[in-house]
């Protein structure tokens, strides 16, 4: 009798322990699951009974995306065709028509011809307005239409496209085309080599090395590496980046997770090409994530001086993951800190403000942390620079124009009214600035400040406090002042403006290749750059 006592306590005891070990551990699969089961009886009862037919696949598609949209805007769902894209984008192997498309609600705009690939063979230029691809008419077709520009080398696609009014047709034989993570490297002078990294994809350590031993033995003893316009890439090739100046056995890049396995730390692996050569990274508002990388760590290091403008502020990591039916997803699943410790990330989508949007790390709340030499740098808003190029900082205005491609199409305007021989000699005129207001007068281009939008709900509070009469004379004076502000705003940035124009014109003549060749000479944070390596005192104090 005392045996089965005994029995009966002990064994809801153990229950008990086993319980309490794994309430943790199964509280979210069992939250998980439930979630899961609702909707999965939601979804059936919905497309069984709704008043009209449904589409399963799009309204699947649609609720994927707008829960992850709550999220972050790189945690995301790739079809099949998105999967193939990105492993194109990774690694550098492309088979379509040659050409980088930007895809819009009713066509697709040729925005760069690749130089001797298919498209530039074909005639085609930036600009054009394709409306049909084979016998697909693009604005009905609801998935990405630039997907149905790629196939197997050699096939054959016919376009239908629009050139300033007219529609054309044209075949085009799809060809392969490799991506290169370093479309250019030069000797700017004697002495200075300038390399051009575009994207982190699998080939980008290897493309730098090579471009830098040719350069090296052109006689460069001092380098510029131009990491403006780069989103990123593989955090592994940002390693063996960092790698190329720093000696093996350096802290590049710590990355931390709630999910343990993800909290890891990345070390230069490699020998060095070269230790010691001056080196200047130039960064912006577009150079992200794997950029930052590279140009925090080399900073952290005090092992190059970094120009230009404050880089984007993409402080975090995602991973692939697959799925079922050949789709996949990409999750953030932590967070990476520089060789100091700081985390870059500039945006907020945790605490989102009233109008759900991310909100930005304020400046009195960033945390400062020490270089090796024991410089202050720091963290929240992506890397700033040692030196900042204020020229190149984009304005709310510019910012608005080039939003709404309106750069992008007064050159498409001006390559079919214009004819430009030589690039050294190319400039943009001010009678082509003049030009390019009265175009955008044409446009109907209007852009709201921040002040404007926060002035005008404040105004709409008033009146519902029946508070107008009170601030109406003062409202209409603010108003006033913003709107001479925005009338004046145009000829306020025509530098910037300009050499915007410049460069997009430029490459409606020269391609890219012509670009890069036309920086090397004109470019203002070039120029910067090069001053800062001609004059090594200055370079020494600034990493000091």
């Amino acid at each position: 009798m005392k045996t089965i006592l005994k029995k009966k306590i002990i064994i809801p005891t153990l229950a008990v322990v086993v319980f309490l070990s794994t309430t943790a551990f199964k509280n979210d699969f069992f939250e998980i699951a439930k979630q899961i089961e609702i909707f999965t009886t939601l979804f059936k009862e919905l497309n069984m009974n709704y008043v009209d037919d449904t589409n399963p696949g799009e309204l699947m598609d649609t609720a994927i995306k707008s829960m992850l949209d709550d999220l972050d805007p790189y945690t995301r769902f790739y079809n099949e065709q998105d999967v193939q894209a990105s492993r194109i984008n990774n690694a550098g192997d492309y088979t379509g028509i040659g050409a980088k498309v930007l895809t819009l609600k009713d066509k697709l705009v040729i925005v760069e011809p690749y130089k001797n690939y298919a498209a530039d063979k074909a005639g085609l230029k930036a600009g054009d307005e394709i409306i049909k691809v084979d016998n697909v008419v693009v604005s009905d077709f609801k998935d990405d239409a630039a997907n149905l520009l790629q196939g197997a080398a050699g096939t054959e696609v016919n376009i239908t496209y629009k050139r300033q009014g007219k529609t054309n047709t044209t075949k085009i034989i799809r060809e392969s085309l490799e991506i290169k993570a370093v479309p250019h490297y030069s000797m700017i002078d004697d002495k200075t080599g300038y390399v051009v990294l575009r994207k982190f994809n699998n080939k980008a350590s290897s493309e730098t090395i090579s471009a830098i031993r040719a350069l090296k033995n052109q006689g460069a003893t001092q380098l510029i590496l131009d990491l403006r316009g780069n989103p990123g890439g593989l955090l592994s090739e940002a390693v063996n980046v960092t790698n190329i100046f720093v000696p093996q056995n350096q802290l590049v890049v710590t990355t931390k997770s709630k999910v343990k396995k993800y909290n890891k730390t990345y070390y230069t692996q490699r020998n060095p090409i070269d230790t010691e050569i001056p080196l200047v990274v130039l960064v912006d508002g577009s150079s992200a994530s794997a950029s930052e990388i590279v140009s925090g760590a080399l900073q952290d290091m005090d092992r190059a001086v970094v120009v230009g403008t404050r880089s984007f502020g993409k402080g975090l990591v995602q991973r692939p993951k697959p799925l079922t039916y050949g789709t996949q997803m990409k999750i953030t699943i932590s967070r990476y800190y520089t060789p100091s410790g700081r985390c870059i990330q500039a945006l907020d989508y945790w605490n989102r403000d009233e109008k759900g949007k991310a909100t930005r790390t304020k400046k009195e709340n960033y945390n400062a942390f020490k270089t090796r030499n024991g410089r202050d740098v720091f963290d929240g808003g992506g890397v700033q620079p040692d030196v900042e190029v204020e020229f190149a900082k984009q304005t709310p205005i510019t910012k608005a124009i080039l939003s709404e491609n309106l750069v992008f199409n007064y050159a498409t305007k001006y390559f079919y009214n214009n004819s430009v021989d030589d690039l050294k000699s190319f400039n943009l005129a001010d009678t082509d600035f003049n030009d390019f207001k009265n175009y955008l007068k044409t446009t109907g281009f209007n852009f709201k400040t921040k002040t404007e939008e926060a002035l005008n709900e404040a105004i709409a509070i008033a009146k519902e406090e029946e508070l107008e009469g009170v601030i109406d004379s003062e409202y209409h004076n603010l108003n006033a002042a913003l709107q001479a502000y925005k009338s004046n705003a145009i000829d306020q940035n025509k530098a910037q403006l300009k050499s915007l124009l410049t460069d997009e014109i430029i490459k409606r003549y020269f391609y890219s290749e012509g670009l890069y060749t036309y920086y090397t000479a004109n470019n203002i944070e070039i120029k910067k750059a090069l001053s800062i390596l001609n004059n090594p005192s200055q370079y020494a104090g600034i990493l000091r």
